[in-house]
């Protein structure tokens, strides 16, 4: 089938013409004239299928125009990043038609997503948070709202947006399409859907966790990360072979590290990326990246759900993700578009349990290769690798209290008082010897008068 075949209008055509794209893909042919019906869909697909074009063909040939500013179309997704190629994408399609399209995410000033939301969309997308923020101010209106489309919602759960999620669906109109794709499906997506969609058509273009046919794989067994770095520095001095790398890697703090020790020998030629950059270095690194400035990235999980990089010529997974989707999604970064791709897994001693994990997800035995024979082994371990030490906190009796414990001393017989009244004909008979009342003492002053 082409895209000529499927009911498309010129202008969408012509875009995909100028892109030099002629025939969809299985997720993109599947999905059109569900999406068309007006029924709600759920997409499984892998990544680099082409899920993007897949809900955004058939939402922007059921776009109208109108004077309304509001936008008629939502799409949600979970990092700033995504946000952007999504935005990129509507761009490329809509060349020939008036469609005003916009993003907006976290951290940059909320101040110019207001003013973009005020000016007027048609198409808004956003991370929850933000758009959220927007409509808490005023900025942004859903009453326009007839197509919502939430892509990677298992990572959005994962981030922990579901509050931002419901409270945004609390405020849409009733009457609406909905449309969720993702690689994977758990349990928490399955609940959401079942409150928010109507009797969805679910189109699954390939089995979650099937390994992908362009990318072949190949692991490692390396004992821990001072070797690993020393097998990577051999690998990437291959400039032919190693032309275009993501590496992937656990941690924020592992990701600096690993950096801090390859820069030396390739400097100038590694980006960065992950959570605690800012939004300039991020966009930066990538589009150094996909330009070709900079042959390797080093990326943390971040940049492995959905962002479209072309050209990616291996992936190279320096640790076991714990999560095994995530092993799928980043080896999705090679591969794409019908070429062929690379994926070294490095794999430590004590990451056995997750490759397990991993190959059962996909039914795939990963091939391990022998390590080369000049490898540097370097038996020392950084911090994060350091065992721990669990000390035992020693249980100290503590001694039994004894009741009515009295002074370690006697007191002195002056001190030895008793709480009780003491009546005056006592009080006499201590100071003179006898008892003595009121009226002995008149008589006496008497006498001596």
């Amino acid at each position: 089938m082409k895209f000529e075949d499927l009911n498309l209008n010129r202008p969408l055509l012509n875009a995909l013409e100028d892109l030099g794209y002629d025939t969809p893909t299985p997720i993109q042919e599947r999905v059109f004239s569900v999406a068309m019906s007006g029924k709600d869909v759920v997409g499984i697909a892998q990544t680099g299928t082409g899920k993007t074009f897949g809900f955004l063909l058939p939402m922007l040939r059921l776009w109208k125009f109108s004077k309304d500013p509001h936008p008629q179309i939502l799409i949600l997704v979970p990092t700033r990043e995504l946000v952007v190629q999504v935005v990129e994408a509507i761009e490329q399609l809509t060349p020939y038609m008036n469609v005003v399209a916009g993003g907006v995410y976290g951290g940059t000033n909320i101040k110019t997503h207001m003013a973009l939301c005020i000016k007027g969309l048609d198409v808004v997308v956003g991370t929850p948070g933000r758009l959220r923020d927007l409509v808490m101010k005023g900025a942004l209106k859903f009453t326009a709202v007839r197509k919502v489309i939430i892509d990677e919602v298992d990572e959005m759960l994962n981030l922990g947006f579901r509050p931002q999620i419901e409270r945004i669906f609390e405020l849409l109109p009733n009457k609406r399409q909905n449309l969720l794709f993702s690689a994977t499906m758990t349990p928490e997506v399955n609940a959401l859907m079942s409150v928010y969609f109507n009797r969805p058509v679910t189109i699954e273009a390939a089995p979650s966790g099937t390994p992908l046919e362009n990318i072949n794989q190949t692991g490692f067994l390396l004992v821990n990360f001072n070797t690993k770095v020393n097998f990577l520095k051999e690998l990437l001095r291959d400039k032919d072979r190693f032309e275009k790398t993501l590496i992937f890697i656990g941690t924020k703090k592992l990701a600096d590290l690993l950096l801090e020790r390859l820069d030396p020998n390739f400097p100038e030629q590694i980006a960065i990326i992950h959570s605690n950059k800012t939004q300039n270095t991020r966009f930066l690194a990538l589009e150094d990246f996909r330009s070709g400035v900079k042959r390797m990235l080093i990326a943390t999980d971040l940049v492995a759900r959905g962002l479209d990089i072309s050209g990616v010529s291996h992936v190279i997974n320096f640790d076991i993700p714990d999560v095994p989707e995530n092993y799928m999604h980043r080896i999705g970064r090679t591969g794409r578009a019908d070429r062929k791709g690379e994926a070294l897994a490095l794999i430590g001693k004590n990451e056995l349990k997750s490759l397990d994990a991993i190959q059962d997800l996909m039914k795939y035995e990963l091939p391990i290769q022998e390590n080369p024979e000049n490898l540097e082994i370097n038996e020392e371990l950084i911090e994060a690798e350091m065992p721990v030490i669990i000390m035992k906190n020693p249980v100290v009796k503590v001694p039994k209290i004894e009741e009515g414990g009295g002074a370690f001393h006697e007191k002195k017989l002056k001190n030895q008082k008793e709480n009780r009244k003491i009546r005056r004909k006592e009080k006499m008979h201590m100071k003179y010897g006898k008892a003595i009342s009121r009226g002995d003492k008149n008589r006496n002053r008497k006498k001596k008068r």
